[in-house]
C-alpha cells in the first residue's frame, strides 16, 4: 500500500518539486478562484436583468468566443516574444477590466450588453494568457514531467471549481454580484507578483524572430500538415461543442430543474469541479492502463450519460452525482487533448499549437453555448441537454478515423542543423532568395514504390517546416535518378526551416535515404535565384574586390 502511494505521489506530484512551477501553480489557483466567483456573479446577474435562456447562454459565449478569435495571435506572440511578459500584460488587462466591472455594477449602471462586453474583454485577457501559460510548462519543468504538470494545472483549476462556485453563489446571494467582481480583481495580484519575480531563462536565438503574420501562418501550416494535431483538434472541438450545453445551461438547471437559487447554482458547479478533481488525481494512473484514444472514448461516454441524467433528474442529489461524473470525464478528456498537443509539437511552435487547440476547443464551447441556448429557448431545457448528451455519445465514432495519438515517445528536440556548414560561397543577406534545394537519389526499380511512400512522409515534413513548391522529378535519361526539389522564399527562411528539423524528422529522412543506392550520400545542391542584372552586378563587385586585394599584395601595381 505504501509503495503504491509512493508511486502515485512521485508520478502525480513530481512537478511540485520544481519551485517556479509550484509558485505559479499556487498563484494561478488563487486567480482561478476569483475568476470562477466572477463567473457565478456574471451568470446570476444576467439571470436577474435579462432572464431568458439565450441571454444567459451568451455569458458563456462572451467568455469563450475571444479564445477562439485571439488564441492564434496570442500563440504566435508567445513563440516569438517573451512568454512571461505576455502573461503579465494579460493579467494587467484582466485586473483593470475586473475593477471597472465591479465599479460599474456598484454604481448600478450595468446593463445586459455592458455585462457581455466586460466578460468579452475578460475573455480577451484569458485568450492572451492561456497559450503563453500552457506553453511555458515546458520551460518550468523537464519534458518527462510535462504530462503530469499539465494534469496538475487541470487539478488546480478544478480544485478551485469545486469550492469557488459554491463560495461565489454564497457571496452573490448574500452581498450581490458586485462583491464577486471585486474579489476577482484582487485575485490577480498574487499571480502578477509571482510572474514579475520569475527569472525566465533566455531562449537562444540564432536567427531574427518571425513577423507576427508569418508566425501565424507558420503555425497554421504546421498544424494542417501534422496528422496527429489534426486528429486532436477535431476531437477536441466536437467534445467542446457537445459539452458546452452543461456549462451554458447550468444556471437554468439550478433554477428550473431543481428549483434552486444562486447558492444551488454554486453547489452544482462545485459538484462538477469535485468530479474534475477526482479525474485530475487519477489520470496519471489511467494513462498507464489505457491509451489516449480509450481514455477519450470512456470520458465521452461518461460525459454524455451525465448530461442526459442532468436533463432527466428532478432531484438535487442525482443531479449532483451526474455532474460529478461529467466533471471527471471533462478533465480526463481535455487533459489528454492538452498533453497530446504539447508532446506532439516541437518547442518552436508549441505556443501556436496550444493556441490552435484552445481556439478549436473554446470555439466549440462558444458556438455550442449559443446553439444549445437557442434550442433550449425554442424547444425546452431538457430537450437541449438530451440532444447534447446523445451527440457526445455519438462522438466516439470519430475514433474510427481520427485516433487520439500516443505521441509521448516522439523525440522533438531540435537538431540545430546549420551554422558553419550552411554558409554559402556567394554573398547573401537575410532576404536573399528564393533558395532552391535539389536532393538527388539513386533508387533501384524494385525499391521505387516503397521510396515513393517514404517520400510522402518527407514531403509533409518539408512543407510543414516551411518548404514551398515541393516536387519529385525523375531523370528521363537515367530512370534510377529521382530528384527532390523545393524552395524557401528567402535565405533566412531556409535557415529557419533547417533549424526546425527534429530528431523524429531525421528518422523520416533516414528512412528515405535507405533506398538510395549511390556510393556517396544523396547529393544536395543549393541554388540561389538571381536575375541576370544581379549576376552582372555581383560579378563586377567581385572583380573589383579581387583587384583591390591584388593591388595591396603586389607592390609593382601602382
Amino acid at each position: 500500500m505504501n509503495a503504491s502511494f509512493e508511486r502515485w505521489r512521485a508520478s502525480t506530484l513530481g512537478p511540485f518539486q520544481v519551485r517556479i512551477f509550484a509558485a505559479i501553480w499556487i498563484a494561478t489557483l488563487i486567480s482561478t478562484f476569483g475568476s470562477l466567483i466572477q463567473g457565478v456573479g456574471a451568470s446570476w446577474l444576467m439571470l436577474s436583468i435579462a432572464p431568458s435562456a439565450d441571454m444567459v447562454a451568451l455569458v458563456q459565449t462572451s467568455t469563450t468566443l475571444p479564445i477562439m478569435l485571439l488564441s492564434l495571435v496570442a500563440g504566435a506572440i508567445s513563440d516569438i516574444w517573451d512568454r512571461r511578459r505576455l502573461m503579465l500584460i494579460a493579467q494587467g488587462i484582466m485586473i483593470a477590466v475586473s475593477v471597472a466591472l465591479a465599479l460599474t455594477t456598484w454604481a448600478g449602471h450595468i446593463t445586459p450588453w455592458m455585462l457581455l462586453t466586460f466578460t468579452f474583454i475578460l475573455g480577451c485577457g484569458a485568450a492572451l494568457y492561456g497559450p503563453a501559460w500552457q506553453s511555458s510548462v515546458g520551460e518550468q519543468v523537464p519534458r518527462e514531467l510535462v504530462p503530469n504538470a499539465v494534469a496538475l494545472n487541470s487539478l488546480g483549476f478544478n480544485i478551485a471549481r469545486t469550492v469557488g462556485p459554491a463560495i461565489g453563489g454564497a457571496i452573490v446571494a448574500g452581498f450581490g454580484p458586485k462583491f464577486a467582481f471585486a474579489i476577482n480583481a484582487v485575485s490577480y495580484v498574487g499571480l502578477i507578483i509571482v510572474l514579475s519575480s520569475w527569472k525566465r531563462a533566455p531562449q537562444p536565438r540564432t536567427l531574427p524572430p518571425e513577423s507576427l503574420g508569418v508566425a501565424m501562418l507558420a503555425g497554421l501550416r504546421y498544424a494542417r500538415l501534422s496528422p496527429t494535431l489534426v486528429a486532436i483538434f477535431v476531437r477536441a472541438m466536437v467534445f467542446g461543442f457537445m459539452g458546452s450545453a452543461v456549462w451554458a445551461l447550468l444556471p437554468l438547471v439550478a433554477r428550473d430543474l431543481v428549483a434552486g437559487g444562486a447558492v444551488t447554482y454554486g453547489v452544482l458547479l462545485g459538484a462538477f469541479g469535485g468530479g474534475a478533481v477526482v479525474g485530475a488525481l487519477t489520470i496519471a494512473q489511467l494513462r498507464q492502463r489505457m491509451s489516449n484514444e480509450i481514455l477519450v472514448r470512456v470520458a465521452s461516454v461518461l460525459f454524455g450519460l451525465g448530461t442526459i441524467a442532468v436533463a432527466m433528474s428532478p432531484w438535487l442529489l442525482t443531479t449532483l452525482l451526474a455532474l460529478l461524473a461529467a466533471g471527471a470525464a471533462w478533465v480526463i478528456s481535455l487533459s489528454t487533448f492538452n498533453t497530446s498537443v504539447q508532446v506532439s509539437s516541437p518547442r518552436w511552435v508549441v505556443g501556436r499549437s496550444v493556441a490552435i487547440y484552445q481556439m478549436v476547443t473554446f470555439g466549440g464551447l462558444a458556438i455550442g453555448s449559443w446553439v444549445w441556448g437557442e434550442i433550449a429557448h425554442d424547444s425546452g431545457l431538457r430537450t437541449s441537454l438530451i440532444a447534447a448528451g446523445c451527440g457526445m455519445l455519438a462522438s466516439i465514432l470519430l475514433g474510427r478515423w481520427l485516433l487520439v495519438p500516443q505521441a509521448e515517445t516522439l523525440d522533438l528536440e531540435s537538431l540545430r542543423v546549420g551554422s558553419p556548414a550552411m554558409r554559402p560561397k556567394v554573398d547573401v543577406v537575410p532576404q536573399s532568395g528564393p533558395v532552391v534545394i535539389n536532393v538527388e537519389y539513386h533508387v533501384a526499380a524494385q525499391d521505387r514504390i516503397a521510396f515513393a511512400a517514404a517520400m510522402l512522409d518527407l514531403q509533409r515534413v518539408r512543407r510543414r517546416d516551411g518548404a514551398r513548391g515541393w516536387t519529385l522529378l525523375q531523370d528521363m535519361d537515367r530512370p534510377e535518378v529521382l530528384i527532390e526539389r523545393f524552395h524557401s522564399p528567402t535565405w533566412v527562411a531556409h535557415l529557419r526551416r533547417r533549424l526546425r528539423l527534429t530528431k523524429a524528422d531525421r528518422d523520416i529522412e533516414e528512412r528515405v535515404r535507405r533506398y538510395h543506392r549511390g556510393e556517396d550520400p544523396p547529393r544536395v545542391i543549393r541554388y540561389l535565384e538571381r536575375p541576370p542584372t544581379a549576376i552582372a552586378t555581383l560579378a563586377k563587385s567581385e572583380a573589383e574586390r579581387i583587384g583591390e586585394r591584388t593591388a595591396r599584395t603586389d607592390p609593382t601595381i601602382s
